[in-house]
């Protein structure tokens, strides 16, 4: 065990739930996915980052503090 640890920051993701909804968009062709925020009033879609694999989306999961089988998909 180090004598010097460094601890991993849980940072989490800014976001109004009052107003946003955490989502994901994947594309049909590709299936590239991209998380963000759907605002509740506009619809409107916010990219936050690109997911390349499924421990990315998990991550943002976390983060965001949603499971990921209630998270909204976008197609």
């Amino acid at each position: 065990m180090p004598l010097f640890q460094r601890r991993k920051k849980q940072s989490r993701i800014p976001y109004d739930p009052a107003t946003q909804e955490p989502a994901v968009r994947r594309s049909i062709c590709t299936g590239e996915m991209t998380v963000g925020f759907i605002n509740r009033e506009t619809g409107k879609f916010h990219e936050y980052e690109l997911a390349p694999d499924q421990a990315a989306l998990e991550a943002f999961c976390r983060e965001v503090g949603v499971e990921v089988a209630k998270l909204k998909t976008i197609y």
